[in-house]
């Protein structure tokens, strides 16, 4: 009597309904151990267990160890509780029973269906092929069923992921909630601080390391909590770097608002996740606690768009980097450093210089620069406080109409170009094939559209934001002027200061800036509303 050497194949997929027990691990083990304690001729050698995979894809580990156990001879059976445990996708099942297996001389056994390889009796290939069909179409339906659920718990707000960013953790009543875990936001809370006082992501974490602050992933790991159990997450050095910090400046969900949705596979049958257009992807605003403000992460997402690269041998960038330009030719200036005499002086000068094209460089020493914005931010402060005393007395409506103008007048505007960015981009082949463009400006072009469409479509959803504030009455005038009032008793300049107030300095000559401040079209259009008031009171 030929004795064969069997696993016991168990799968328990995630989508699978916990109620039903009959496809739990315990019943497959249960019933597979009966059928052998029947069968004298088999011994069963091995259990792999996949619990939490899809029928759909063959990528399963404890599946991958057995093909491996197959393929050195240490088993030449394989036993599940039906066909459905194997796979839900018809082809390949169908692949391994018909080939893979023969192929190997591997006895096959699905036991609730009847089918045995040895007996070709048993599971004639009709039978086979509609179960292999039947189990398919139960996997799309449920890849459909599930695609929609979580569809809909994302818009709704609830958070569907397996591991929480750092600063949250799942609700316990809710696992769909996220609550703020204190010790951890304290430090994404620094964080932010260190950033808008000027620190680089590099020396943010240096300066965490040095404290012993333990990261993200080492906190996970020391506490318990769920987390990434693949890549970089294997490290046994899990010290913060400039890399984990930036990802924790760039995530909204610290704002409160969750974004999810921003991969998604095309097809029920593919493992691969692709990225999605933003346009697609699911945001919703108070979904959580929040634990940065609003306008803060905002002006760490403009400080990200700036030239803040660090002074050498420090860790801060200098006060006015990406902040000032060359009146004449636009470039961003650069700060130096002259020594006379045992004293150092500090200037800010044009780095294209005559030579490379600009007609008037400038260089402006940086106490006198210091001395000139200090005052301009302290006079422009006074006049916001001033002028939000007159406003208090107008009504807010016909304020907020001439803004949703404005609004509405920059998303058609930006819009426009949008389209015709993507009419430009959809040519790009067409060029190439005719021989129009290389492959090389193809690639650069298709590139440069990709990353203006990108740019477009961010300035377009923040604008609708702002529309939609104003359109559901959320005081706009209170959220800029506020920004102001933080700093009515400014004495000295710091990063944050003219990150949060500034947009951006130019020097027109030696003795000419040009300072144009954050909401500085918000103030001019409120200014311009209460002048046909005060006219009637001086009348």
């Amino acid at each position: 009597m030929q004795v064969y050497k069997a696993a016991k194949y168990i799968r328990l997929s995630y989508t699978d309904d916990k109620s039903n027990e009959s496809n739990s691990v315990g019943n497959q083990r249960k019933l597979i151990e009966d059928f052998v304690s029947r069968h004298p001729e088999i011994e069963l050698v091995s259990e792999k267990v996949d619990d939490g995979y899809s029928g759909v894809i063959f990528d399963r580990p404890a599946f991958k160890e057995m093909m491996d156990d197959i393929m050195e001879g240490k088993i030449n059976c394989v036993i599940v509780k039906d066909l459905s445990r194997l796979g839900r996708e018809y082809i390949e099942t169908g692949r391994y029973m018909r080939r893979v297996f023969p192929a190997y001389g591997v006895r096959f056994i699905a036991i609730n269906d009847n089918i045995d390889t040895l007996n070709e009796s048993t599971g004639d290939d009709l039978t086979v092929s509609v179960k292999n069909i039947m189990n398919e179409a139960y996997a799309r339906d449920i890849s459909i069923k599930t695609r929609s659920s979580l569809e809909t718990k994302r818009k709704n707000g609830d958070f569907v992921g397996a591991f929480p960013v750092y600063g949250y953790r799942k609700s316990e009543e809710n696992h769909n909630l996220l609550v703020v875990d204190e010790y951890a936001a304290q430090v994404v809370r620094s964080i932010f601080r260190m950033r808008l006082e000027g620190f680089s992501p590099y020396a943010i974490a240096n300066e965490l390391n040095r404290l012993g602050t333990l990261s993200p992933l080492a906190y996970k790991k020391y506490y318990g909590l769920p987390h990434a159990k693949k890549g970089y997450t294997d490290r046994k050095d899990c010290r913060w770097s400039a890399n984990t910090v930036t990802r924790i400046l760039q995530d909204e969900t610290y704002t409160g608002t969750l974004v999810q949705g921003r991969k998604g596979s095309q097809h029920f049958k593919l493992k691969e996740m692709e990225s999605r257009p933003s346009s697609e992807w699911i945001r919703v605003e108070n979904a959580h606690e929040a634990i940065i403000d609003r306008n803060d992460f905002d002006l760490v997402q403009r400080i990200r768009n700036l030239d803040t690269r660090t002074s050498p041998q420090k860790d801060k960038v200098y006060l006015f980097s990406g902040i000032l330009v060359c009146g004449c030719c636009g470039s961003r200036m650069v700060r130096k450093t002259n020594r006379y005499k045992d004293k150092e002086y500090h200037y800010y000068y044009c780095p294209t210089g005559k030579k490379n094209g600009c007609a008037h460089p400038v260089m402006v020493k940086e106490h006198e620069l210091m001395e000139c914005v200090r005052d301009s931010l302290k006079g422009f402060i006074a006049n916001v406080v001033s002028l939000d005393e007159i406003l208090s007395g107008i009504d807010q409506s016909r304020i907020n109409r001439e803004l949703i103008k404005e609004y509405s007048r920059q998303i058609a505007q930006n819009e426009q170009q949008l389209e015709q960015i993507r009419q430009y981009k959809m040519k790009l082949y067409e060029s190439m094939v005719n021989g129009f463009l290389d492959k090389s400006e193809f690639l650069y072009n298709k590139s440069s559209y990709s990353a203006r469409i990108t740019q477009l479509e961010q300035a377009v959803a923040a604008l609708k934001e702002k529309r939609t504030d104003v359109m559901e009455n959320r005081s706009e005038r209170n959220r800029w002027i506020e920004n102001f009032r933080r700093f009515s008793d400014l004495e000295e300049l710091d990063r944050k200061a003219v990150i949060q107030l500034v947009q951006v300095i130019t020097v027109l000559g030696k003795d000419e800036l040009q300072i144009q401040f954050n909401y500085q079209d918000e103030y001019e259009k409120a200014l311009a509303l209460i002048t046909p008031v005060q006219e009637r009171m001086v009348v």
